[in-house]
């Protein structure tokens, strides 16, 4: 004779379905969980390191080797003329700039804001590779992100700089944001990883949307994100808040800075990210 499940039975069945519905949800959420992880990590191609892994450093300066060609990236500077790069609200190249034994290299003196030298094209997503050497003293930077326009005077009024300078020779005190591989008067750097004077030492930067890395030799030493509460703090209260348009575009040149002093550039090569 078939019996019907007592009260007990049919209570204890009813947690287990819960129970196992639960679980069910929860492996469910799980799963969804760790597809939206996945489908946020930025791709390997565009990570810093990865992108800053791509550079043979074996071969000789200013070339390009197969595997650096096929992952896109492409020579600014050849070693033997100025093309791709004019001075800054200047038609042609200005003739405080040489090119010496494959360099770029200035030869003015002083210690004084002079005449830059910026690229012929502008960019938005990219990442910028260059070999740099600084001699006693040497105040130098790489700006990007800038307009060209007569109304300034210099590309830093415009565009971020990727701050390179000898400070343990430097004249005058200098602040954290002063140093060596700053995003200068915005970040200090994390890290003091520059060659002695004299060195060549290799920098890389990326600008990916508003995400910003800056490394020197292997070393991550700056990174922000532009806009936030942050970056618009620092804009506003420093050295930034008289320079109205500072920051102000997310497309522009890139400028190899000359401040009077001497400094030395090859292996400029430039990879576009989307």
């Amino acid at each position: 004779m078939e019996t019907q499940p007592s009260g007990s039975e049919m209570s204890e069945s009813n947690n287990c379905n819960i129970s196992i519905m639960k679980n069910l949800s929860q492996l469910f959420l799980l799963s969804l969980i760790i597809i939206l992880m996945i489908s946020w990590t930025p791709s390997g191609q565009k990570d810093p390191l990865t992108l800053y892994g791509q550079i043979d450093r074996s071969t000789g300066p200013n070339t390009l080797v197969a595997k650096e060609k096929k992952a896109g990236w492409d020579l600014l500077f050849d070693g033997k003329t100025t093309n791709g790069w004019h001075g800054y609200n200047l038609k042609g190249f200005p003739d405080c700039w040489v090119i010496e034994n494959g360099v770029f290299t200035t030869t003015t003196k002083g210690g004084a804001e002079s005449q830059d030298i910026i690229t012929n094209k502008k960019y938005r997503n990219f990442a910028l590779s260059v070999d740099f050497k600084l001699m006693k003293g040497t105040n130098s930077g790489i700006i990007f992100q800038i307009a060209e326009d007569a109304k300034y005077k210099f590309p830093y009024e415009t565009g971020p700089e990727f701050q390179l300078i000898d400070q343990a020779n430097w004249p005058d005190p200098l602040k954290d944001w002063q140093i060596c591989g700053a995003n200068y008067a915005m970040y200090p750097p994390k890290s003091l990883p520059s060659k002695p004077v004299g060195e060549w030492n290799h920098l890389m930067l990326v600008v990916d949307g508003n995400h910003v890395t800056q490394i020197i030799n292997g070393v991550v030493v700056v990174q922000y994100e532009k806009y936030t509460d942050e970056w618009k703090k620092l804009r506003n209260s420093g050295k930034w808040a008289t320079f109205p348009d500072y920051g102000k575009f997310d497309e522009g040149f890139i400028s190899l800075q000359n401040h009077g002093t001497q400094v030395w550039f090859r292996n400029i090569k430039l990879k576009e990210i989307n």
